[in-house]
């Protein structure tokens, strides 16, 4: 008779899926060769997300383990050789509350830290300052309002203008330059088509539709450089259009902005309506 594996031998197992998952990635916001997991967290919701889905794994995989092993023991116990006479059993009450209730009340437990990351990942009480984002076909512009309306368009670097150093189809020649420990309000919208802002290493992924604003929230922990990418199919351009932004210190940023002629931030205000957004001309990408 086949048995089920003790408790201890499931949790090693689990606990071995957990190390796995949650093996920290090198500290680089780009993958490397054989790595696992994540990119290396560089926000406070980046770092709820990678918790929340380690968690999530060691869920799956005992309960892939379970299933797993129930059903090698049922075809093995419950085989027409070992059972000429089958059994006339149609349904067990009892059973059949069990296989029901357990996974919603699975469901509800995961739901629970779901929603608590999903409203942290939206609502920003506090923001020290605004950052525009405007899609265009098929480049980023970008506006500082809190920072003398500081605004530039970022174009991706050409495979012939590659400087030693840059990567092919993330680099561009204007950055996004963030001061790091700054609650940022980021605001979007696009002025043609549906974009999408995503940097997986801060955990920020959003929609910008023309005629609409999205807002979402950043706040950085490390200096550092971070590259993401459109996520919103977009046109041919879709897959030339990266982000880069550049984590600095609030002393840095604040050299940064003078070089640009730009103002130290005031206090960012708690809303700002979506016909205050300028968006600059668009322009042919080059």
């Amino acid at each position: 008779m086949l048995r089920f594996p003790p408790l201890r031998l499931t949790f090693l197992l689990g606990f071995f899926a957990f190390l796995v998952v949650a093996s920290p990635a090198l500290a680089d916001s780009l993958p490397r060769p054989w790595q696992l997991g994540f990119p290396e967290a560089a926000s406070p919701v980046k770092e709820q997300m990678d918790h929340f889905h380690d968690i999530l794994m060691v869920v799956i995989t005992l309960i892939t383990i379970f299933v797993t092993v129930l059903l090698a023991y049922t075809c093995i116990r419950f085989r027409a050789k070992r059972n000429p006479v089958p059994s006339k059993t149609t349904h067990n009450t009892l059973i059949e509350i069990i296989w029901t209730a357990i996974p919603v009340i699975i469901l509800v437990l995961i739901a629970i830290p779901s929603i608590r990351l999903l409203y942290y990942s939206d609502h920003i009480e506090k923001p020290d300052m605004t950052l525009k984002v405007i899609g265009y076909q098929w480049y980023w512009g970008y506006v500082y309002p809190d920072n003398g309306n500081i605004a530039f368009e970022s174009y991706l670097v050409k495979d012939e203008d590659l400087k030693p150093g840059q990567i092919r189809l993330l680099d561009v020649d204007k950055e996004v330059v963030l001061p790091i420990d700054t609650n940022v309000r980021v605001l979007m919208t696009a002025s043609d088509v549906i974009h999408a802002w995503a940097v997986p290493a801060l955990g920020v992924k959003k929609d910008a539709v023309p005629g609409r604003l999205n807002e979402t929230w950043l706040r950085i922990t490390k200096p550092g450089v971070y590259y993401g990418q459109c996520s919103e199919l977009c046109g041919q351009g879709h897959g030339f259009m990266p982000i880069k932004v550049r984590a600095v210190t609030k002393p840095e940023f604040a050299a940064w902005v003078a070089s640009h002629g730009g103002a130290p931030a005031a206090k960012a205000p708690v809303v700002a309506p979506q016909e205050e957004i300028v968006m600059p001309a668009a322009k042919s990408a080059e």
